[in-house]
């Protein structure tokens, strides 16, 4: 089955766990680490709705910038910082996920003395196509944690960008945005409350059991 590549300007939930169900995180470290590459490779790329990472797998709601984006978001958020002032090369977001699972996969096995493939491959994704699959996928990567078991309360999992909406320090999260999609900030709290029961919801999320 051929996986067709990321397309510039879409909405796609990403999603992807450990070669043979093996754990991507072992040690707290690990998970800043994981979101230090996503934001050096991805944050280019694609702008970030929601995420949650648990020991064996993760979850990501993005947008793709379109070619003209990432130009836009290379000349004010990295041209000015760099020292070597290189000129803009676009990027295709598949290859820039491909890139950032290399470099986390190789500071892994350095770092545990183990070798080979860490992602199962090729990385999931599916393209998000209507408003309330979106509202949908927010809520269950946000209550993922809490779905296994991981957590009493999934607000209170660290490593989930739900923190980022409760609060209102800087985030690269496109929280504004997504506030007012849910109608505002009760509204987007109220609909978290919800438990993601009905087979209908469930039924358009992939199955990470």
């Amino acid at each position: 089955m051929t996986i067709k590549p990321l397309q510039y300007g879409q909405y796609y939930h990403i999603y992807n766990r450990g070669n043979n169900r093996e754990n991507l995180f072992v040690e707290p470290r690990n998970y800043p680490y994981f979101l230090k590459q996503y934001t050096k490779h991805i944050l280019p790329v694609a702008e970030t709705y929601a995420y949650s990472l648990l020991p064996n797998h993760f979850h990501f709601a993005i947008r793709t910038r379109t070619e003209s984006e990432q130009e836009t978001y290379w000349q004010q958020e990295i041209l000015p910082f760099s020292p070597n002032k290189q000129l803009f090369k676009l990027r295709k977001p598949s290859q820039a996920f491909k890139n950032m699972f290399i470099a986390y996969t190789r500071a892994f096995n350095r770092a545990t003395g183990r070798t080979g493939t860490l992602f199962e491959r090729p990385f999931h994704r599916k393209l998000i196509d209507n408003h309330a699959y979106f509202l949908t996928l927010i809520n269950y990567i946000h209550q993922n944690p809490q779905k296994h078991g991981l957590i009493d309360d999934f607000r209170d999992w660290k490593w989930s960008s739900y923190g980022a909406y409760c609060s209102d320090q800087h985030s690269n999260i496109q929280r504004k945005e997504v506030i007012a999609w849910f109608g505002g900030q009760r509204n987007f709290a109220e609909a978290h409350n919800a438990e993601l029961t009905n087979l209908e919801d469930l039924s358009i999320l992939w199955n990470d059991e």
